[in-house]
Order: C-alpha cells, then sequence, then structure tokens
C-alpha cells in the first residue's frame, strides 16, 4: 500500500497547478478528480481533446497517477459515450481503476445492476476496472447492498470511504464482507455527526482499516481526499493526514 492525494483536495486549481501543490506536500502519487470545470480533463472534452487532456495527465510533476474519479453530468447514451472515452483515456495512460458514483437511493436494484455491467463490460475492453464509491444517501451506503451488487456485476469493485459507514445508518455493520471487493480508497478523518472533522479530532481508525485491507491483499492506494474546510490550513491537513498512514505502513 501506498500513501496518494486527490486533486479535489484543491478544487480551486487546474492541472499541473494541483500536481504542484501535492509534490510540494511530498506526496508522490495523486488521482485525478475528472470533473465538469471547463479543463480539457471534463468528461465532455476528453474526447474531442484526447491529446491535451494526455498531456495533462502526464505533466503530474513526476507524480505517478494511481486513479480516476470520474463524474459525469450526461446521461443517456451520451453518459457511456464519455465513459468509453475515459476508458481508453485509462488505458493510454496505464491508470486501471475509475471510480464512479453509486445511484441514489430509491434507484430500482436491477436498473442499477443493468448500468453497472454494461459499465464494466466498457471498461474491461480498454483493460480498465470499475469502482462504485461508497456514499451515504446511495445505494452503496450499506455494506449489504454493496456485496451483493460486486456478487451481481462480475468484475465491479468498491472504492472504500470509511467515514460514509461511520456517519451513515449502517454503521454498526461489519466491514469485513466488503473488504476483498476495494480497488481503491478515500481517506479523510469524521465523527458519527459529521461527515469531515479536522484530522486527529475525528474516530476513523486507520489502523484497523489498513489491517483490514492488508488481510485481503490489498496493496493499491491509500487516497487521501479532504475538500477544503473554511478556517484551516489545508496544506497543514494533507501534510498531518500524509504522515499518520505513513506510519501505518
Amino acid at each position: 500500500m501506498y500513501v496518494a492525494a486527490s486533486t479535489d483536495c484543491f478544487p480551486e486549481l487546474h492541472m499541473p497547478d494541483v500536481a504542484d501543490q501535492l509534490a510540494d506536500l511530498e506526496f508522490a502519487t495523486i488521482e485525478l478528480s475528472l470533473r465538469e470545470n471547463g479543463g480539457p480533463l471534463s468528461p465532455s472534452r476528453i474526447d474531442e481533446e484526447f491529446d491535451t487532456a494526455l498531456n495533462l495527465a502526464r505533466r503530474s510533476h513526476r507524480l505517478e497517477v494511481c486513479s480516476y474519479d470520474v463524474h459525469i453530468d450526461a446521461k443517456g447514451e451520451e453518459y457511456y459515450k464519455q465513459f468509453d472515452a475515459i476508458c481508453r483515456f485509462g488505458k493510454a495512460t496505464k491508470v486501471v481503476t475509475l471510480t464512479v458514483p453509486s445511484a441514489e437511493l430509491g434507484t430500482p436494484f436491477n436498473e442499477e445492476v443493468e448500468h453497472l455491467q454494461k459499465m464494466v463490460e466498457i471498461a474491461e475492453g480498454e483493460g480498465v476496472r470499475v469502482a462504485m464509491k461508497s456514499h451515504i444517501g446511495c445505494l452503496s451506503e450499506d455494506p449489504d447492498t454493496v456485496k451483493v451488487l460486486c456478487d451481481n456485476v462480475k468484475g465491479l469493485g468498491l472504492t472504500l470511504d470509511p467515514s460514509h459507514y461511520h456517519c451513515g445508518p449502517h454503521s454498526h455493520k461489519n466491514l469485513d464482507k466488503i473488504m476483498p471487493y476495494v480497488f481503491h480508497t478515500h481517506l479523510r478523518d469524521s465523527k458519527k455527526n459529521k461527515l469531515q472533522v479536522r484530522v486527529g479530532q475525528g474516530e476513523i481508525e486507520y489502523g484497523r482499516v489498513v489491517q483490514q485491507l492488508a488481510a485481503v491483499g490489498y496493496t493499491h492506494a491509500l487516497s487521501i481526499q479532504i475538500p477544503p474546510m473554511a478556517d484551516l490550513d489545508q496544506r497543514s491537513e494533507l501534510r498531518k493526514l500524509r504522515l499518520l498512514l505513513e506510519t501505518l505502513l
């Protein structure tokens, strides 16, 4: 395992400026969040500006890119068209894991299975893999549902964000059952009643998370995803969590 950080930690910056910030904080690995922010790494623009997007991803201040966090706003067939371009982008940049949102609560189970199956099929054609993100308010907020989805969609994995289980309605459930499906992680500190708090003031047991992942042979990123908080030094927060995680490895 190794420590990485998401570009979402500096949402006001674009590549390669955010990579410069993370390199200055002594990160060696970066996760790129692909959002509609007007830049070439926006999902709607990757296909049309493929070479420009490739150059941006490679201009990461010598940081290795470990994964893409995919946020596609389009609907219907346009969604899959943009996702296909991102899968080709992943193959071209040798990035294997793509994180995608889980459907909101209330979405019919079979509908989500079909959607995820189609994405996994597209991804496997380019040699990349799909991980749905654990998130409160989505089907993935329940570890039992995560297991059933992963069992029904062969090749599907999970991007584990322990905070969304710690704060969510299923906090009493053991996460061991979903650890074999973890392809990637998103980490921050949290309390039961607050999804994100200052590093060191929360209740996330990072040591236990690392032990659970190690027990199933996980060898990938521990990716820090801390959006800026008011009145806190973002660089200090990132540095603290990086150092804390590194002591556990």
